[in-house]
């Protein structure tokens, strides 16, 4: 293993707790999250705690699904598209993750949180907004998940902060629908991801089965909130979670280059 420490119980559930809610809420994944609080709080490092991220997100994943799927906001062939490309690509991205330097992993995972922080200020969707289906759009749904997938097993987001954001701006997904079908996507990715990170040790399986677990719980209950609030104020308290992130893993990184 990589990481410094072996993290008691009591943190990990704490932080899935978190990471449920959240995922729930915004149809995350929760790597999102997960990544720079393992590597900050819990002193992993930043290749084990995209693997063991990808490997946690697979529980708040199924509940979380399964919670939008009950309330009717799922695009069922939009899933299959995606799922196709997400499982190829997840095992492009745990393949590079093995062999890309860590310094370069944190500041490709800061550009990638700008990009998310940018886009939803321009997607604020209507929540009778539906998904066109032809067979143009399903050829890029799957490149989009193949997409997901690589970017979910580099970087340990659940893919949940692209594919949310892409279903709404360019397939004209509402809010809701986007966040349950991205929900149920990360489920393959997930799975894929993880046997690809395990082959190459990039994951602490105890830490992601507590993680997990706790998720799940939370998961159902921010999938229910989040139908009461507008999409906008979403997408604005998502954003405003994100540049706080951003910003301690900003600070951390720079201080850390400043000692050596």
């Amino acid at each position: 293993m990589n990481q410094v420490s072996r993290p008691g119980i009591l943190p990990l559930a704490l932080l899935g707790a978190l990471t449920g809610m959240l995922s729930g809420l915004f149809g995350i994944g929760g790597g999102v999250i997960l990544v720079p609080m393992l590597v900050m709080l819990l002193g992993f490092q930043q290749r084990l705690a995209a693997g063991t991220s990808v490997a946690a997100i697979l529980p708040a994943a199924i509940v979380g699904g399964i919670t939008y799927a009950i309330q009717g906001h799922i695009d069922w062939i939009a899933v299959a598209a995606l799922a196709v490309g997400i499982v190829i690509g997840a095992q492009i991205g745990s393949y590079l993750l093995s062999r890309i330097p860590t310094v370069f992993l944190r500041w490709m995972f800061m550009a990638f949180l700008v990009g998310v922080i940018v886009s939803l200020w321009f997607v604020v969707p209507q929540r009778d907004d539906v998904i066109e289906m032809n067979a143009l759009v399903g050829g890029l749904l799957v490149v989009t998940g193949l997409v997901t997938g690589i970017l979910s097993g580099l970087l340990g987001v659940g893919g949940g902060v692209v594919v949310v954001p892409i279903l709404m701006f360019f397939f004209g997904a509402s809010d809701l629908v986007a966040k349950g079908t991205s929900l149920f996507v990360m489920i393959p990715g997930s799975i894929s991801g993880t046997i690809g990170n395990t082959r190459r040790k990039n994951v602490d399986l105890r830490a992601a089965a507590i993680l997990g677990i706790a998720a799940s719980l939370l998961s159902p209950v921010g999938s229910i909130i989040a139908t009461h609030i507008p999409p906008f104020w979403s997408n604005v308290a998502f954003s405003i979670l994100l540049t706080i992130i951003l910003a301690q893993m900003l600070v951390r990184t720079l201080r850390s280059r400043g000692t050596k």
